[in-house]
């Protein structure tokens, strides 16, 4: 089997890819949490559910909207405190 050598700048090559890649996913994420107003494909996408959910979660008054037109709105913040409202802890 064949030794490798690797140098100091092989290392900060590594680090300055690694860095980057962490910066990328940081912004794509940073992205979906600061945005306000989400519209009814991002919040699908977001609590992995059907348009079908989506349509029960606003009749039965779980999921608060905002209309505009025809466009459905639903306030970023409000979907995550109905997620720790309806927080389950199971004791074993």
């Amino acid at each position: 089997m064949a030794a490798t050598i690797i140098t100091t700048e092989d290392l900060r090559e590594f680090k300055m890819e690694l860095l980057d890649d962490i910066k990328q996913l940081l912004n794509n994420q940073s992205g979906q949490i600061n945005k306000k107003w989400l519209k009814s494909p991002e919040v699908r996408e977001l609590l992995g559910i059907s348009p079908g959910t989506l349509q029960n979660l606003r009749i039965n008054g779980t999921l608060p909207y905002t209309k505009v037109g025809g466009v459905l709105y639903y306030d970023y913040q409000e979907i995550m405190q109905v997620l720790e409202k309806n927080r389950i802890h199971n004791k074993y």
